[in-house]
């Protein structure tokens, strides 16, 4: 059963820079709960339940999950209620995503229990963040330049709460964070997946990638970089994927579909 909140979006991105309020003891802000196919990363297509927090500390300019970042809406639901809900589907993969998961204290707690009961779970990531706790895929995606907002790349609309102008250099200033990169490649299972959106952004991620090469102390592998077609919708996907495949083979790098774009597009909850 979905997750839907209907918490005010202006009054929910006041209570803190990041887009949520803090989480209040065993809390978290969830945006949607939902099962579906993993639709990105070397595990695209495994049948996942996928619990999508609230509130991230970047805004990408092209978020695909817009309601977790921009303009944040969520209920927020104890630990053991998510587990309920999670129990309730099939699918012994849970996908913890967001926004930006890692940004909440109680995810530690949720995944303690996922890994007791047996589920195999996955942290979607920017990156930014480390967390010590019991994650067997930790799919990191460092956001690049390209990600940036700028008032020429808003998403949010002309006369709503904020605009791309306030979080620009915010953003830029927190997208890498190289100690948290290494340590989230040093300890977990890992895949690292840049978003292409142009052919250029394939200089930034061979640089990022030799920096967390220097930094970590476990081999990065180039089949452990995935390329990814920026677009949250089917139209954009068939405008970015012939480069981002064309990268892929070019740099010996793993190409990632956005599957649940191509057979859903745009669709919440999918």
């Amino acid at each position: 059963m979905p997750v839907s909140s209907d918490v005010d979006a202006g009054e929910s991105r006041s209570e803190s820079d990041e887009g949520s309020p803090a989480s209040d003891g065993d809390r978290l802000p969830v945006n949607e709960l939902f099962e579906s196919l993993q639709g990105e990363g070397r595990l695209a297509g495994v049948p996942s339940v996928f619990v999508r927090t609230s509130g991230c500390n970047l805004r990408c300019w092209f978020c695909d999950s817009y309601h977790t970042s921009w303009e944040p809406t969520h209920a927020t639901m104890r630990v053991e209620e998510i587990l309920a809900e999670i129990e309730s589907h099939d699918a012994d993969h849970v996908v913890v995503t967001g926004g930006e998961p890692l940004l909440h204290d109680p995810v530690v707690s949720l995944l303690d229990e996922l890994d007791a009961r047996g589920y195999h779970t996955t942290v979607e990531t920017n990156g930014t963040i480390y967390r010590d706790a019991p994650i067997d895929l930790a799919s990191v995606s460092p956001k690049l330049a390209s990600s940036t907002p700028t008032p020429e790349r808003d998403p949010t609309p002309e006369d709503g709460p904020t605009d791309a102008g306030e979080w620009a250099e915010r953003h830029e200033d927190r997208r890498i964070d190289l100690d948290a990169l290494a340590a989230l490649v040093e300890d977990y299972d890992f895949q690292l997946k840049f978003v292409v959106s142009e052919r250029d952004d394939v200089e930034e991620v061979t640089d990022l990638l030799a920096r967390i090469r220097d930094a970590a102390a476990v081999p990065v592998r180039d089949t452990d970089v995935l390329l990814m077609p920026e677009g949250a919708t089917a139209d954009r996907i068939e405008e970015t994927r012939p480069v981002t495949a064309e990268l892929a083979r070019e740099y010996g790098f793993r190409y990632t579909p956005r599957l649940h774009v191509n057979l859903w597009n745009d669709a919440p909850e999918t």
